[in-house]
């Protein structure tokens, strides 16, 4: 593997990683807030990257005030549906044994995809060209330029979401949630509400990862496997760590593509090559993590006395 070949995956899996990173970031606040495992996250990513497309080709203004209603429009319907979700689907089942609970977020998640399949097909859709389709360079490396904005949008959205959760009223009743729900409650904390905001937040999170990956790559339903990236990378930090799932995010940008990249691009076998690798990388991680450290980087580790 050549150093040009390394720092060009490793510039580019971070712009990817960050992505990834927001996206879980929302995985695991709903885990850590809620204790569901929302199988559903990946047509979250969909449904925004979906709905910002049809919205900004709709809207019969200038092409970039279009884009940015079209963005509010989307972050708007996106935290209407996690409140719905939380509200018809998901309070009914407060109390309720984990897995049956995992199994409804899987249906959710084929519902809204099936919702999306009637109204929008599935062909591939693309952006309007919002941003230029030239290349950046960086000293001796290049990247696209929408690849590198979406970098920079992820990372700051990242750096606002954790000070909204350090410093905002909400975002510390969500924090006293997730640590320790029975206090919170005797503290004057609506458990309720803050599973409602959680929901909502995820909502955003994905449809914003869906937004800006769909600016770079384009949306169809293979988009929905980044919900399963996510999950890799929220496993790899820890499920109930908010920082881990943000590095685990980074981290699983970088090993995807200098790892996966360099394998698909260089390893060949008579008769067949690999090509593809890159793809299963992060499930590769999930199986790794669980066998040497189930409970990831940063995750609690729980320890049963029988």
């Amino acid at each position: 593997m050549s150093l040009q070949f390394a720092l060009e995956g490793v510039v580019i899996g971070l712009a990817v990683g960050s992505i990834y990173a927001l996206i879980a970031l929302g995985f695991a606040l709903l885990y850590k807030s809620t204790k569901i495992l929302n199988l559903a996250h990946g047509e979250l990513v969909l449904f925004g990257g979906y709905l910002a497309i049809a919205l900004t080709r709709s809207l019969p203004l200038p092409l970039l005030l279009a884009f940015l209603l079209a963005i509010i429009g989307t972050l708007a319907a996106a935290a209407l549906l996690g409140f719905a979700i939380e509200r018809t689907i998901m309070r009914p089942l407060f109390g309720q044994p984990a897995l049956s609970v995992i199994i409804v977020t899987l249906a959710l998640g084929y519902i809204v995809r099936g919702v999306m399949v009637g109204v929008w097909g599935g062909d591939t859709r693309q952006f309007p060209p919002v941003l230029p389709a030239d290349v950046i360079h960086l000293g001796s490396l290049t990247m696209p330029r929408v690849g590198l904005v979406s970098a920079l949008v992820a990372l700051a959205l990242l750096v606002l979401f954790s000070l909204f959760f350090r410093y905002s009223l909400w975002g510390i009743a969500m924090r006293a949630a997730a640590n320790e729900q029975l206090t919170a409650s005797t503290l004057g904390v609506s458990l309720t509400r803050v599973f409602a905001y959680a929901w909502a937040f995820a909502a955003i999170a994905g449809s914003v990862g869906g937004i800006l990956l769909g600016l770079w790559l384009g949306v169809n339903f293979a988009l929905n496997f980044v919900g399963l990236k996510a999950l890799a990378a929220v496993i790899l930090g820890g499920l109930d760590s908010i920082p881990g799932a943000i590095l685990g995010g980074l981290i699983l940008g970088v090993v995807e593509n200098v790892i996966g990249g360099y394998i698909d691009a260089n390893v060949r076998f008579p008769g067949f090559s690999l090509y593809g690798f890159k793809e299963i990388t992060p499930f590769l991680v999930i199986l790794i993590v669980l066998m040497i450290r189930p409970y990831g980087l940063f995750g609690t580790e729980h320890v049963e006395r029988l």
